[in-house]
């Protein structure tokens, strides 16, 4: 085990940049390509309606509660760079928030008149995100204590142990809520040892709880929490008015077209990851036309990558999910128009997380709230009914029309309070 922790955290003499980077794209690489490995394999082995049902559970209710789990605490503590809360005042309250998503999954399957297996899957993801929401506050310490590499490698190896023993174990019993036990299982063990068993080998990592900081990082996170459940919501609107209004193979075919805006947000996310420390150091500094310059960079290289994005969606997007989906051929054929304006959708969401990170750096959580609830809104107002009548297209159509309005919101508030902070520091 000790072999283990040393290859893990490797030789101090090593490119520090270097390997956060490197690592940091492999492992959510790995972490995004998790969710179409295996929402594929389902549907292939198991049938349409089982990979709607798996495509619901792991990538909309699920990630919801992980979500939930994660409680928006990830930009704040990786950004705390000045220490004000320690590692077991950060996990102290993530325990709470695991089991309180854990609370609400369960309430959730029992309220819904979904079958045995339905409800079955939909909890025991909610169970594999709720450790993969654990594991976070290992991973964002990691990056606070200037080891990005170990988040990656944490991701990286999770989630390659994950799917595989998932994959193992659905193609030889064809049982998808077995195969479901066992990835829950593999996860756990992941976490364990890339994660919980590996952070206390790190020098400097304070592991003490004082009285009343628990208390204090809820309140000073508490609409950080409710605005990525919002956000996320905001997210899935358009996936959770599928589900509700169409039939379980229906979902499989919209997470299908869904699947290659995480191809945008994972290149997003590799940009802009590694720059968020930075970002913070330099509004803290009071340096706001390099901060300015920094947000204006990235989002230059998410419109690049959005522009890759449809063009290859335009001309190689419906042939190739129909080679990933044989199953699904026939319903992908009708699905381009749905497809691109996903993907459009998808580069707005990249440009909101810019957006979104600035103004925590700025802590700005009110106008963040503000923001996520005044589209959230929208989008329970629309969201089913866009469904209702245009089907899959409608729910591409409100998809980007959130996305827009998002990125929209935040960019306006980053720009109105960057002018704002140079014409007082100027006076």
């Amino acid at each position: 085990m000790e072999v283990i922790a040393r290859l893990l955290i490797g030789r101090e003499s090593e490119n520090p940049e270097k390997r956060n980077v490197i690592w940091n794209m492999i492992g959510s690489f790995l972490y995004a390509f998790a969710s179409m490995v295996l929402t594929i394999a389902v549907v292939q082995i198991v049938g349409e309606d089982a990979g709607g049902i798996f495509t619901f559970a792991f990538t909309t209710f699920g990630q919801h509660m992980f979500m939930a789990a994660y409680f928006g605490i990830r930009p704040f503590q990786i950004t705390d760079t000045g220490n004000r809360y320690s590692f077991g005042e950060y996990l102290g309250l993530r325990l709470l928030t695991c089991v309180g998503a854990l609370g609400v999954g369960l309430l959730y399957v029992f309220w819904n008149t979904y079958t045995f297996t339905k409800a079955a899957t939909v909890f025991l993801m909610v169970a594999y995100k709720v450790i993969d929401a654990l594991a976070d506050t290992y991973e964002a310490e990691f990056q606070r204590q200037g080891k990005l590499y170990l988040t990656g490698k944490s991701n990286a190896f999770r989630t390659l142990l994950s799917i595989f023993v998932f994959l193992s174990v659905l193609a030889v019993t064809k049982a998808l809520v077995f195969s479901c036990v066992w990835a829950v299982l593999a996860q756990a063990f992941g976490f364990f040892l890339f994660d919980a068993w590996l952070l206390p080998r790190l020098p400097g990592v304070d592991w003490s709880v004082r009285k009343g900081k628990k208390w204090a990082l809820l309140k000073d996170n508490t609409l950080l929490f409710v605005s990525v459940i919002l956000d996320f919501y905001v997210f899935s609107a358009s996936k959770y008015a599928v589900e509700a209004c169409m039939q379980d193979k229906d979902m499989a075919v919209y997470g299908a077209i869904f699947m290659p805006t995480s191809v945008i947000n994972l290149a997003a996310g590799f940009v802009i990851r590694p720059y968020l420390t930075r970002l913070s150091i330099g509004w803290e500094r009071g340096e706001r036309k390099k901060f300015t310059h920094t947000i204006l960079k990235l989002a230059a290289v998410i419109t690049g990558l959005a522009l890759l994005a449809v063009l290859g969606a335009w001309f190689l997007g419906i042939p190739v999910l129909s080679r990933l989906y044989p199953k699904l051929r026939h319903a992908l054929l009708e699905c381009r128009p749905a497809l691109l304006l996903i993907i459009l959708g998808g580069a707005f969401n990249a440009y909101m997380n810019l957006f979104y990170y600035s103004l925590v750096i700025m802590k700005q959580q009110r106008l963040i709230f503000a923001g996520y609830g005044l589209v959230a809104a929208f989008a329970l107002l629309s969201a089913n009914r866009f469904v209702k009548r245009g089907g899959i297209l409608g729910g591409a159509l409100v998809y980007l029309a959130l996305m827009a309005a998002l990125a929209a919101v935040f960019g306006l508030l980053v720009f109105v309070l960057v002018q704002k902070k140079k014409r007082e520091e100027c006076v």
